[in-house]
């Protein structure tokens, strides 16, 4: 059995990838989502490398937007995808790579402990263009506070330098500017392009699963 690691990224949960992972497992592949917000990249990455580690085979590694930070520090992947994602190389940062759209950054809403929180309006608009409007309003009641520092986290290692890589540039995205995401891409194996918004996995899970089971056949 083939197995596909899916991370998410910033304020998101696993929960957001269910429809995706559902499709997955119904093709016989397994699918594992692990829960992020550990309060920083380096704890968010040994959670992913644990995962990765339980896999029987060399797994196809997902990272969303934050989450392609994540996947960048973990080893043993046997593909690595990046979805809209953040490809930092050494010293470099989400942050430090352009971070946040000012569309994003305006939804940002600081809480009294510290982490931060999404407006649900902004949100729809930002993360979710393009979904119906009953998908978006699932997907926003799903989102949760972050804790701060994780954009600003340096990977220590590069997974992309040794490991085959896809990136998917999605040109409708209102959260990472797609002109920031086709840079980034240029350091990646191949590269493919949807006109999609942020979050392809509410609005367009076929169309993911889809590209996950060619890479997997590959």
């Amino acid at each position: 059995m083939s197995a596909v690691v899916l991370v998410h990224g910033l304020y998101h949960r696993p929960e957001h990838f269910v429809r995706v992972a559902e499709r997955l497992r119904t093709a016989g592949i397994e699918v594992v989502v692990p829960e992020l917000h550990r309060g920083s990249l380096s704890a968010d990455t040994a959670a992913v490398q644990a995962a990765v580690d339980l896999t029987a085979k060399p797994p196809l590694v997902l990272g969303h937007s934050y989450g392609g930070s994540v996947i960048t520090g973990v080893r043993g992947a046997g593909q690595l995808v990046y979805l809209t994602a953040f490809v930092p190389d050494t010293g470099e940062s989400a942050a430090t790579l352009g971070g946040a759209s000012p569309r994003l950054q305006e939804a940002i809403n600081p809480e009294p402990d510290g982490s931060t929180s999404l407006r649900p309006d902004l949100a729809t608009e930002v993360l979710y263009n393009g979904c119906s409007e009953p998908l978006a309003a699932w997907a926003v009641g799903l989102l949760r506070p972050q804790a701060p520092g994780c954009g600003r986290g340096v990977p220590l290692h590069h997974s992309w330098k040794d490991t085959p890589s896809t990136y998917v540039v999605c040109g409708q995205d209102r959260a990472i500017d797609p002109a920031l995401q086709r840079k980034m891409a240029a350091r990646c194996t191949e590269v493919r392009e949807w006109r999609t918004g942020h979050s392809p996995f509410v609005g367009h899970p076929g169309l993911l699963a889809e590209l996950l089971e060619e890479l997997i056949r590959r």
